[in-house]
């Protein structure tokens, strides 16, 4: 693997530019298309992607369509965050909607929030060992069974 893009289909290209420049602290990376952005500043760049409501996803996506309204998918961006009251406020003011305000975890913090193009993405503030807290004694790193 030479390396890993995230792409989002948007509904609005100008306004996902202009939520995830200020939700999450991206910059425009300075590529762009008729239908797509690249967006900088985080582990690896995020490409915005135009596509219509109601288009199809794939030739043969039988009844599926494009539908920016709030909905479950099993992928959704996990971004780690130093202050995680910092940034769902930022996100929130930036138009995001706050599904589950912070909890505290063995590893960390957790907030869930869903962006205005209905895609869900959590932050996650890690704390102490991080998610090392959680592991069994048989993950741990050295540990011979």
């Amino acid at each position: 693997m030479r390396g890993m893009r995230v792409c989002i289909d948007v509904g609005d290209l100008e306004s996902a530019v202009a939520f995830y420049t200020r939700a999450l602290g991206l910059t425009l990376a300075g590529r762009a298309g008729d239908a797509w952005v690249e967006l900088g500043g985080g582990p690896c760049p995020i490409d915005l992607v135009a596509k219509p409501p109601g288009s199809a996803p794939l030739p043969r996506a039988g009844r599926a369509r494009r539908d920016y309204e709030r909905h479950w998918t099993p992928v959704h961006l996990d971004v780690v965050v130093d202050d995680a009251n910092a940034a769902v406020a930022r996100a929130v003011s930036a138009g995001a909607t706050l599904e589950r305000g912070v909890e505290a975890h063995p590893w960390g913090k957790l907030a869930v929030l869903g962006d205005p193009f209905g895609h869900g993405f959590c932050f996650l503030e890690m704390t102490g060992r991080g998610y090392e807290a959680v592991l069994t004694r048989a993950q741990e790193p050295g540990h011979m069974a």
